[in-house]
């Protein structure tokens, strides 16, 4: 009898010591998912600070850039330039904005949205070109206008030059181009060339290492 008792003693306690370590192990467990959960927490809130601050600075830098760099953006821009009372550019844009206005040596307006300019022939005030652009460029002065993206300039007869760069001097009367430019002309005619320059009648054009494409009248050939 007695060491029946002893071993149902001895059953109790190992039934105790094996409860014991399972609540052991699950007290362990829930500790370690608690830590991971928290330090988890910790670093998804470390990271979107750091988000948060990156996102500021930009803010903080681009706010710097724009302080004092533009001012007074003009919206509907349709201007008509003249000389001893005649009608000598008319300037189309949506949106135009100057940047260093406290310079008048550095100054310049940007058409961002797209600008055209008519131009008129002096004596006669007959429109003799069009030039067009995405972006448009006007240097201290007015005097250098600088276009930029599909470029299409038209002259009196109609023959049409595209680019991606052109600028115009208004001063010099001269407009030129560093890159590639296509002339389609009115008699069908097409060149390609660098290194583009002509009067701003674009009637008089020049172009380096120039390639084309010339139509033959083969009546009049023979």
């Amino acid at each position: 009898m007695r060491h029946e008792i002893k071993a149902l003693f001895d059953h109790v306690k190992v039934k105790y010591k094996v409860s014991d370590i399972r609540i052991f192990l699950s007290r362990t467990i829930f500790c370690l998912t608690s830590h991971i959960s928290y330090l988890i927490s910790i670093l998804l809130l470390v990271f979107f600070l750091s988000s948060c601050v990156n996102d500021l600075n930009k803010v903080k830098e681009i706010s710097s850039n724009e302080v004092g760099a533009i001012v007074e953006p003009t919206t509907g821009v349709d201007l008509i330039m003249s000389d001893s009372a005649k009608v000598t550019i008319h300037l189309t844009a949506p949106l135009i904005l100057q940047y260093n206005p406290q310079n008048p040596k550095t100054t310049y307006k940007v058409a961002p949205k797209g600008i055209k300019i008519i131009h008129y022939d002096k004596l006669t005030q007959k429109q003799d070109g069009t030039i067009i652009a995405d972006t448009g460029i006007l240097h201290a002065g007015e005097k250098l206008y600088e276009f930029r993206k599909n470029v299409v300039a038209t002259n009196a007869q109609g023959d049409v030059y595209k680019s991606d760069e052109l600028f115009w001097n208004s001063a010099t009367k001269k407009v030129y181009s560093h890159k590639n430019v296509e002339v389609f002309m009115k008699s069908g005619n097409v060149m390609n060339g660098d290194d583009f320059e002509s009067d701003d009648t674009f009637l008089h054009p020049s172009l380096r290492k120039s390639t084309g494409v010339f139509h033959v009248d083969e009546n009049g050939a023979q």
